[in-house]
């Protein structure tokens, strides 16, 4: 069920690896933040949605991995918007992603995955501050809504996920701490702080979520292991 976070934001978390589906209300309709993952938890966040009493009038994908292209017939026929690099990446990795979706989640609908639209320069029905960025994954993008509070980071600042790089991005880890940096600047307007994966941060915590990405980043850089138990972590 949906999870009210602030002002118009609710989350909705998936049984796979804690992903956090994003819903915010704008006054056209509601705006859908990567939802995901199986198709019966699609079914059930529509019916969440239909309860809200407002139509879905666009999506928003973070970044071009499987698990942030999804969509269901049931939201609608509406745009989804995306950074012109996440929307090129998708399309060219279209069937690659399909392929992932259904040997994960089967019961995915198939068809709509990764039909994203570049965002257009006004942002269109996006509502917020846009801060791309090419750490995690190329064409990635967090949404400040300063006006609630909350801060959506995509695949970053998790309490379940280690920092995960993207190997095709030079000078990482360093590049991906310049884009932690940036983040914090935003995270000042914010309260709340959504991840793609794992629990909401609010307040203090959200410092906290910073602090434990740079120690791990940090002990990479030394070459060291990072002390660090969460998923994905390399052994």
């Amino acid at each position: 069920m949906l999870d009210q976070v602030a002002d118009g934001v609710w989350v909705r978390q998936s049984e796979w690896v804690w992903s956090n589906t994003t819903v915010v209300k704008t006054d056209d309709g509601l705006i859908l933040v990567d939802p995901g993952i199986h198709g019966h938890e699609l079914d059930r966040l529509a019916d969440d949605l239909d309860r809200l009493g407002a139509p879905v009038v666009a999506g928003f994908s973070t970044h071009p991995h499987w698990d942030h292209l999804l969509w269901h017939p049931r939201f609608g026929d509406v745009p989804r918007y995306a950074t012109a690099a996440n929307a090129r990446i998708a399309g060219e990795a279209r069937e690659r992603a399909q392929a992932m979706a259904k040997e994960t989640a089967p019961d995915v609908p198939l068809e709509p995955i990764a039909l994203l639209t570049p965002l257009p320069e006004d942002h269109g029905p996006i509502p917020g501050e846009v801060i791309e960025h090419d750490a995690h994954a190329v064409g990635h993008a967090a949404l400040l809504l300063a006006d609630r509070g909350v801060l959506i980071a995509g695949d970053l600042l998790s309490d379940v996920l280690i920092p995960l790089l993207d190997p095709r991005r030079d000078e990482q880890p360093a590049a991906y701490r310049a884009v932690l940096d940036r983040l914090e600047k935003a995270a000042e307007h914010a309260e709340v702080l959504i991840p793609g994966h794992g629990a909401v941060a609010r307040n203090q915590e959200i410092a906290a979520r910073f602090a434990v990405d740079r120690a791990y980043l940090d002990a990479l850089q030394r070459g060291e292991d990072p002390d660090d138990q969460r998923w994905g972590k390399r052994t």
